[in-house]
């Protein structure tokens, strides 16, 4: 069993586990040589990114709480109409260095376009023209990078996880259903409030029980999608 939600580091004997020539396929094998990126952060930054680039098109892409950065580099492997990309993360793991390098040796083309920062997300300036990611920032991070993007009237993507009914706003629903989705529900609720139109899905279970996916845009925003 090769199981998606699994914390083994990829291993180059996983290599073999993508076989075909899908940017995918293509992607699984590559990290699979640098051995050291959690198996479960290429399933989930893969199908965050690609549900992410069928809605959004374009942009600077600013991927907050990046951890390795994976997202952020996919993201432009989907979209070539994005000019760059930051990773940022307070604590940038040492490993994320040989994740971009291995990335931008399999596709050059990358090259120059994507910077790690190890920075605190609030002093990262942001912008209309932005596409604001950030896959499993814990707790109320993910209302942090939340207020960061519609302070900006940026486009935003974020895969909420470690939900705390301490620290993160229910909006009064806790009574009516579970503390993770009440908190998920409000953050859909004000982000409408705030001028946006709101999108949510989920990816695979299997990857993760915390797959709800909330992408919102500027109601104003001219939607670049690929249908």
């Amino acid at each position: 069993m090769f199981d998606p939600h699994s914390r083994a580091r990829l291993a180059p004997q996983d290599a073999a586990r993508f076989p075909g020539e899908t940017l995918f396929d293509r992607v699984g094998r590559a990290l699979s040589e640098l051995d050291c990126l959690p198996r479960k952060e290429l399933f989930e930054a893969w199908e965050v990114a690609r549900r992410v680039r069928r809605r959004f098109r374009g942009g600077r892409v600013v991927d907050l709480a990046a951890g390795h950065g994976l997202l952020a580099h996919l993201l432009l492997l989907l979209d070539d109409r994005s000019p760059r990309a930051l990773a940022v993360d307070p604590s940038l793991p040492a490993s994320a260095a040989r994740v971009h390098e291995g990335l931008v040796a399999a596709w050059p083309r990358l090259a120059g376009r994507v910077e790690l920062l190890a920075r605190r997300l609030e002093d990262v300036a942001l912008g209309p023209d932005d596409l604001v990611v950030s896959a499993h920032a814990c707790g109320a991070l993910t209302d942090a990078v939340i207020g960061r993007a519609v302070a900006a009237s940026a486009r935003l993507a974020v895969l909420p996880c470690c939900h705390d009914a301490r620290t993160c706003d229910d909006g009064g629903l806790g009574g009516w259903m579970d503390a993770a989705l009440a908190i998920d529900a409000t953050r859909a609720a004000r982000l409408r409030a705030a001028g946006y139109r709101v999108h949510t899905q989920e990816i695979p279970a299997a990857i993760t029980p915390k797959n709800r996916l909330l992408i919102a845009e500027p109601a104003g925003t001219v939607t670049q999608s690929t249908g």
